[in-house]
């Protein structure tokens, strides 16, 4: 089992960037799929990246791709959400998430393991 806290959120000007990280607890972390999430008001939560166990395979929400850049450090149990030139509309609950094993998967049922979530506002 493993416990995932985010962190690196806050209120940022449109075209700034953010790096949120996610630190895991326990010895397997390694072993684990990871992906960031993220909730608008009113919406549905949504992936937006994963990165598959070794790093070697990411995915990238269409949204997101070109200004977001997940990776992780394996020896430090931690995932980043690098975010660039960003938008009012990512605004949003970024939510770190984890799921035993190697393989990517977009679907939010996929993953068992979340963290509490951290806000990202961005003014325009």
């Amino acid at each position: 089992q493993v416990q995932l806290v985010e962190s690196g959120g806050g209120l940022v000007q449109a075209g700034g960037s953010l790096r949120l990280s996610c630190a895991a607890s326990g010895r397997t972390f390694s072993s684990y799929t990871m992906a960031w999430f993220r909730q608008a008001a009113g919406r549905e939560r949504v992936i937006i990246a994963a990165i598959s166990s070794i790093g070697g395979s990411t995915y990238y929400a269409d949204s997101v791709k070109g200004r977001i850049t997940i990776s992780r450090d394996n020896a430090e149990n931690t995932v980043y959400l690098q975010m660039n030139s960003l938008k009012p509309e990512d605004t949003a609950v970024y939510y770190c998430a984890g799921r035993l094993g190697s393989v990517l998967y977009a679907v939010r049922t996929s993953y068992d393991y979340w963290g509490q979530g951290t806000q990202v506002t961005v003014s325009s």
